[in-house]
């Protein structure tokens, strides 16, 4: 029986493929970005506009 992607996928974890660490890396990077001033400014403006 031949092994599907997602079974490999599934038997991930200590033996995980590289680009599988790289891409979980590369996420958390992201969430620790700070948002952007001007992100948070639409933000505010969005919230004051809803609140009318």
């Amino acid at each position: 029986m031949a092994t599907t992607p997602a079974k490999k996928a599934e038997g991930c974890g200590a033996g995980e493929a590289d680009w599988t660490s790289g891409l979980k890396r590369l996420y958390d990077s992201v969430l620790d970005e700070p948002l952007p001033d001007s992100f948070k400014d639409l933000l505010s403006k969005l919230d004051e506009n809803g609140a009318k």
